[in-house]
């Protein structure tokens, strides 16, 4: 199933990209699971994904928790906490 990732501020600048499409291993079935994949895929990744409890993340435009089950996705965006002021 290939994947859209998209990333944004520290997150995306960690990276060094705002978005790629990858196709995840079997045994990756939630926002979690994807976060923890990413995360071994080299330095940028591990810096920017390492703590996924300070993240937050979307399906196809929809906010998700990290035990959110991909399914069919096609979009998954991965950020930090918005905040207002």
């Amino acid at each position: 199933m290939a994947l859209e990732i998209l990333y944004f501020a520290w997150v995306r600048e960690a990276i060094g990209s705002d978005a790629e499409t990858v196709e995840p291993p079997d045994g990756v079935e939630t926002i979690g699971d994807l976060i923890g994949w990413l995360a071994g895929r080299g330095e940028g990744y591990a810096e920017a994904l390492g703590e996924p409890g300070r993240l937050r993340a979307a399906i196809d435009q929809v906010f998700a928790s990290m035990e959110t089950p991909l399914g069919e996705a096609r979009e998954v965006a991965i950020f930090p906490p918005v905040t207002g002021g």
